[in-house]
């Protein structure tokens, strides 16, 4: 019988679940860690999230929900500090961690999942420590990364890449985001296909869904137009609104959207009247260095007019954007999975995307979006003219993009990750209850032992 799931010890080094995704590091990994852990804890398993103090305010131990509990670990300075910089606290940051588990009882915790390779480092020494299973997610891979860079992007470091090959080894349980995540992993990291588990993240269809419930049930067209969402927005109409969704930095690739506006309002000079480009986000990254590079593109191509700068916006209001919007547009030079993609999804908005990474999983082409090879601006321009110019195909793809979100509900993710994480405890346990191998002696060794 497979033991009991009691409670969980979330690692998080770099980024926090009480931070607003959206801006500096945190993102859709923060989502994934702040709704699994809320859905896991309404099933009885309560979830502690270690994660560094980026300030002196913070509370040692802040309650995100009923049954998690987010532990600020001081670690290094009280402020945020780049990725690269992090390393070099892993110690101070482990230490803590191992003292927390140490105020209790042997066996506070059943199990770690650790997110990012950072985390990794320091749930492999709790786990030494511990004696529980470590579950670990990537979410990005600097292999991955260094292989599909933006023009003006910077490498990840040899020593990224030497922690996550550690961490691959290590640990008990990989969690992918997709299938073709689980073979990235297994060709590029050597991990064991039998430690490798697919679990697609989730999307909250109660948040993210339709306006209009017409939408919802395949007709009703182009209703988010003459929704209220647009109009709390203050969106004109009759505008073709476009949206880009995520941290500003040239692995995002807001850059193409912008590029690729200008390119319709110089082939269709009447799109001045009604296009509108809507970016919700803030710097990360390597766009931290350029903050307001975005916004000096956009006046180089002659867009100020047409492009709305808004900063990251909590999920009500960020539900809002997508319904509001005709096409979300994820240009990325490589997600894990793409979380907006979904969410965008759900509200019937489709999206017009890079066919990269997890991204081939996030949109169904050709039924609930487009997915484009590359990054020609030429060949976005075309693709979302195109939806402007055919309603038809538009509210296809918008019926599709609803039917299609529908398989990403975050009780399935949560589902799946329990069976993970109790296949982890189980093997352990059975390795733990056999006998230790006992060495084989030849008769002549015993001859020789009795006659000596």
């Amino acid at each position: 019988m497979s033991r009991r799931i009691n409670r969980v010890a979330t690692v998080s080094v770099h980024t926090s679940p009480l931070d607003q995704p959206g801006t500096g590091d945190a993102g859709g990994m923060n989502v994934y860690i702040v709704e699994v852990a809320k859905r896991l804890a309404v099933r009885g398993i309560e979830v502690d999230i270690f994660t560094r103090a980026t300030s002196r305010a913070l509370p040692p131990v802040t309650e995100l929900a009923p049954g998690v509990l987010v532990r600020n670990v001081v670690a290094g300075p009280f402020e945020e500090l780049d990725k690269t910089e992090l390393p070099r606290h892993l110690c101070g940051f482990t230490s803590g961690v191992l003292r927390a588990e140490a105020s209790y009882d042997p066996g506070h915790y059943d199990l770690l999942h650790t997110h990012y390779w950072l985390s990794g480092q320091a749930g492999w020494a709790a786990k030494q420590r511990w004696g529980v299973p470590l579950v670990h997610s990537m979410h990005t891979m600097a292999k991955v990364k260094n292989a599909a860079l933006a023009a003006d992007d910077k490498p990840e470091p040899e020593e990224r890449v030497l922690g996550e090959e550690q961490v691959a080894r290590s640990a008990d349980r990989l969690v992918a985001n997709t299938a073709k995540e689980t073979r990235e992993l297994i060709d590029l990291y050597g991990a064991a296909p039998s430690r490798v588990t697919a679990v697609s993240p989730g999307v909250d269809l109660s948040m993210f869904r339709p306006e209009s419930p017409l939408l919802a049930r395949g007709t009703g067209l182009l209703a988010h137009r003459t929704g209220p969402a647009r109009r709390r927005l203050g969106l004109p109409r009759d505008a073709y609104v476009l949206l880009f969704v995520g941290r500003i930095q040239p692995l995002k690739a807001p850059d193409v959207l912008l590029r690729a506006a200008a390119r319709m309002l110089a082939d269709d000079p009447s799109l001045w009247e009604r296009l509108v480009v809507a970016v919700v986000g803030g710097p990360s990254g390597s766009g931290r260095r350029k903050p307001e590079g975005l916004q000096r593109l956009a006046a180089e191509l002659g867009l100020s007019g047409v492009v709305r700068f808004e900063p990251p916006s909590p999920q009500p209001v960020l539900a809002d954007w997508y319904r509001a919007a005709d096409v979300t547009v994820v240009p990325s030079h490589n997600e894990s999975f793409g979380l907006v993609a979904v969410e965008s999804q759900a509200c019937g908005t489709p999206v017009v995307a890079s066919a990269v990474g997890g991204l081939c999983t996030a949109v169904d082409d050709g039924e609930s979006g487009v997915l484009i090879s590359g990054h020609d601006p030429a060949d976005y321009a075309r693709v979302l003219r195109r939806l402007d110019a055919e309603p038809g195909l538009h509210a296809r793809l918008a019926r599709g993009a609803v039917r299609h979100a529908q398989g990403f509900g975050w009780d399935a993710t949560v589902d799946r990750l329990v069976e993970v994480y109790t296949g982890a405890m189980d093997q352990l346990s059975a390795a733990a209850a056999r006998p230790p191998a006992q060495t084989a002696r030849s008769a002549s060794t015993l001859a020789a032992e009795v006659s000596a």
